[in-house]
């Protein structure tokens, strides 16, 4: 009995020593090694504690809200990456007219001749400038035109693959490994319903006729519609021969299997601006939710068409 009274005491005394040591070096650390730790441990808590309730909100919200919530956020995003994109062009254009403006002041001309020219310089340069705050302006109001896009990839539209030509293949355009052509790659048809219009970001099909079929984010009354191809002045080859020259848009009846209606045939004019809004010129006689863009010619290229972005404006069924 005696001997096992001591070892109680005995580990008794040793667990009290350990939890003495314990706290004496928690206290030492506290002071010494980590005077500045806390504050910011407790921000990162917080940070963390507002995600995780972030996350059980969404968790709480109704599916096709999440939904709605995620295109948005794509469309947030895509926005922003042109945002970044015509803040770089906006760079470029500065430097260059800098350039220039320093060029003519470095330039030695008579005196009887040299207030004029300076004059003349200047009213180009502000001409240019104004020109190009106009175009920044027009592109962060909606790309010059103020409708809705309802044949928008991240708003719910895509591409009837059923209904469309094949796209061209281009030998060129090959997926590598170690060296070795196994694949050929080309844009899906379902570009032409995103906003990103860069150089090489269209979809190609092989001649000058073709067509696509699009199924709308929602049910509507086509009013007009839009074609958009890059410029001359940015595209790799020099000249846009590819772009679609005369065109017509047809609505399709019945789950989009049904009877076509014709609702316009335009001309896409390669001479004018980029982006080019047609009205239609028949009235859809009921609420369609797929249309069918038909390419009739295109610019003279003799292998392929490309499409850069088609887009849809309209009346949704709700308010009609």
């Amino acid at each position: 009995m005696l001997t096992r009274s001591w070892k109680i005491i005995l580990s008794t005394a040793f667990t009290l020593i350990f939890l003495l040591v314990g706290l004496l070096n928690h206290r030492w650390l506290k002071v010494t090694e980590f005077p500045q730790k806390p504050r910011p441990l407790y921000t990162v808590i917080a940070e963390y504690g507002s995600r995780l309730y972030n996350y059980q909100a969404r968790l709480r919200m109704p599916k096709a809200q999440q939904e709605l919530l995620k295109k948005e956020s794509q469309t947030l995003e895509n926005n922003f990456r042109e945002i970044l994109f015509l803040i770089e062009q906006i760079d470029v254009l500065k430097a260059l007219l800098k350039d220039m403006k320093d060029g003519v002041h470095n330039y030695s001309l008579p005196v009887h001749g040299e207030a004029v020219q300076d004059q003349a310089t200047a009213e180009v340069l502000d001409e240019e400038m104004s020109n190009l705050v106009h175009y920044v302006l027009k592109k962060f109001r909606g790309d010059q035109i103020q409708l809705a896009d309802y044949a928008l990839k991240s708003a719910g539209a895509s591409v009837i693959e059923a209904g469309t030509s094949e796209s061209y293949k281009n030998n060129k355009a090959k997926l590598y490994w170690h060296g070795i052509g196994f694949l050929n790659y080309e844009m899906p048809p379902d570009m032409i319903l995103q906003p990103d219009v860069h150089p090489g970001k269209c979809w190609a099909f092989p001649g000058s006729q073709g067509h696509i079929l699009i199924k709308l984010a929602r049910k509507i009354i086509p009013t007009a519609v839009t074609m958009e191809h890059i410029s001359e002045k940015v595209s790799p080859s020099g000249n846009i021969s590819s772009a679609p020259k005369e065109f017509s848009v047809y609505g399709v009846m019945k789950k989009c299997e049904g009877e076509e209606k014709l609702l316009g045939q335009f001309i896409y004019d390669k001479m004018e601006a980029t982006i080019q809004t047609f009205e239609l010129q028949n009235e859809a006689s009921e609420s369609l939710l797929c249309v069918k863009l038909q390419i009739l010619s295109n610019w003279g290229h003799p292998k392929y068409t490309c499409l850069y972005r088609f887009r849809v404006h309209g009346i949704p069924s709700d308010y009609t």
